[in-house]
């Protein structure tokens, strides 16, 4: 599989500590947790769009799109399990409709980007077995939080370089 350039919104520091805790919490249970990854890249995010490439005129629509509505304010809610055998743990993000349309304008001038639509979310674990799913849904309980959104950033992982794209003023 080759590796994925992405496209991330990335909430304040409350919104990454909430999120955090979500991930200590799977941790302290002894599940797979989000700490498990040690890559600088690792910060609690939502993606806008991942693909082996992003051309330079997706990120510049992207700036424009989404960089100019930062800070934007959602709400991470009830859990998902996504995957097969081994699952993907995460929280939806409700978030408002034009950030949505304006999420799916930047997707499309993404060639080869992973997935049809979009599914806001924050993964909470990867590779969860299945067995575990509802040792995972109670750590993690059903309470909503509110993230603030007011960063984007890319992840270029043939450079190893998570750059800022735009940032709430």
């Amino acid at each position: 599989m080759p590796k994925l350039h992405t496209l991330d919104l990335v909430p304040d520091i409350a919104g990454q500590d909430l999120v955090r805790r979500d991930w200590q919490a799977l941790r302290d249970a002894g599940l797979p947790s989000q700490l498990d990854h040690r890559g600088h890249s690792n910060a609690p995010h939502v993606t806008v769009v991942s693909a082996p490439d992003l051309p330079d005129d997706a990120v510049d629509v992207a700036k424009a799109r989404l960089g100019t509505l930062l800070p934007v304010r959602a709400r991470a809610a009830g859990l998902l399990l996504l995957g097969g055998e081994r699952l993907t743990v995460a929280r939806a993000v409700d978030i408002e409709d034009d950030v949505v349309r304006r999420v799916l304008a930047v997707r499309v001038q993404v060639p080869g980007r992973q997935h049809t639509g979009w599914l806001a979310h924050v993964t909470l674990a990867r590779r969860l077995d299945r067995a575990s799913a509802q040792r995972a849904i109670d750590v993690l309980g059903y309470r909503d939080v509110e993230l603030v959104l007011t960063t984007l950033r890319r992840w270029d992982p043939d450079r190893d370089r998570v750059t800022t794209v735009a940032e709430a003023r």
